[in-house]
């Protein structure tokens, strides 16, 4: 049933790229040549409670993180605002930044804040604004390996950190054996993935390793990863579906595909009087943690990756929804915030945990509603 619904969700964003004679629209540029009249007449209170503002079709791009809540989002919306196509392309985080910084996207998605060089460059595309951080999407980093024979697997930040810089080699190791007691490991080479492209979620899991495994874990936190050797692949599409067909694989990617994949999940061991496991509820309890850090109306989130609260799992990442606070196009403007508006409520945050993500706390919630509403 889930792999029928992941195929459903993934039919609806391929119908809205292919969408013909829309008009494309970009968010956030310096020039406004549409007169102000691209914006359709005036709004319509749909069902859902979804309100459609604008017309047109929607471009942006970044996080495959949030594809599968992306691709629920824009199905939900789409058949309520019947004159507005969303075209969502998860090309990863780093990608996803560049077009939006080049003007081509109403907003981009990224699973970490806009640092304060990218802040200072959208500036040039969004007149009078700039970029901001807005939190729409939690959940786990989940870590998923295809050992034959092997449930239950636990891990902690150290054994992690040595696998993924190839200090740990193979399954029967006595690091891991120490870890899993009961379980028969294989004397099988580990074929540890990760991401090819610039990846939010592999800054956010190098985050991680840094917080709690300084000492074996030796590179700063990056979108592009930094040790050398293993193997790659693009997307967490990519990596995922290398776990799954691999003997010996392990990688990280969100729980939503690893639940669709049907791929076995590392439990970690924080500190914490159990192993923890990767699910929505267990994520909660570590995003509930984040702190503000962003100022005015960006609400970048600092986290707390080394985290030992019992039941709290600590890889974790927030995917932002990238705008401008103010200078975006006339033309696009109505529809960007009609459609982040539907995703920052109470109905666009309650449909996420079936998919396995997080719903943002509901401070955060409030305060993202509030600067949705707010956008010009």
């Amino acid at each position: 049933m889930k792999l029928q619904r992941k195929n459903r969700l993934r039919a609806v964003a391929f119908g809205a790229i292919a969408v013909s004679g829309a008009l494309v629209l970009t968010a956030c540029g310096s020039d406004d040549n549409s007169g102000g009249g691209s914006t359709g007449g005036g709004s319509t209170k749909a069902a859902g409670n979804i309100k459609c503002e604008g017309k047109g079709q929607l471009l942006a791009s970044g996080s495959s993180a949030q594809k599968n809540a992306m691709d629920l989002w824009v199905k939900n919306f789409m058949a309520a605002c019947k004159d507005i196509q969303i075209n969502y392309k998860p090309t990863g985080s780093g990608a996803g930044i560049q077009e939006f910084l080049q003007g081509k996207t109403a907003f981009a998605g990224s699973d970490s804040a806009l640092k304060p060089e990218e802040v200072t460059k959208s500036k040039e595309v969004v007149k009078g604004g700039q970029g901001i951080n807005l939190p729409m999407v939690g959940g786990p980093i989940a870590v998923g390996y295809h050992v034959s024979g092997v449930k239950d697997l636990v891990l902690d930040a150290d054994t992690l950190a040595k696998i993924f810089d190839n200090k740990i080699e193979k399954w029967n190791d006595p690091a891991i054996a120490k870890l899993n007691k009961d379980a028969k490991l294989p004397d099988l080479k580990i074929q540890a993935f990760h991401r090819s492209d610039e990846s939010g979620t592999t800054d956010n899991f190098t985050k991680y390793l840094k917080a709690t495994a300084d000492k074996s874990w030796p590179y700063e936190p990056a979108k592009a990863w930094k040790p050398k050797g293993g193997q790659s692949a693009d997307g967490s599409a990519g990596v995922s579906s290398q776990v799954k067909q691999t003997d010996g694989a392990i990688s990280y990617f969100e729980l939503s595909y690893a639940t669709a994949n049907k791929i076995d999940t590392v439990k970690l061991n924080t500190g914490a009087s159990a192993p923890v496991e990767a699910t929505s509820d267990n994520a909660s309890k570590a995003i509930a943690e984040a702190k503000i850090n962003g100022t005015g109306k960006d609400l970048a989130l600092k986290l707390n990756y080394a985290t030992k609260a019992e039941g709290a799992y600590p890889i974790t990442l927030v995917t932002y929804e990238v705008v401008g606070d103010k200078g975006n196009k006339a033309e696009t403007l109505p529809a960007t915030k009609s459609f982040l508006t539907y995703v920052a409520s109470e109905d666009g945050q309650s449909v996420l945990k079936d998919l396995g993500y997080a719903p943002l706390p509901a401070e955060i919630a409030k305060k993202v509603r509030e600067a949705v509403a707010s956008l010009a």
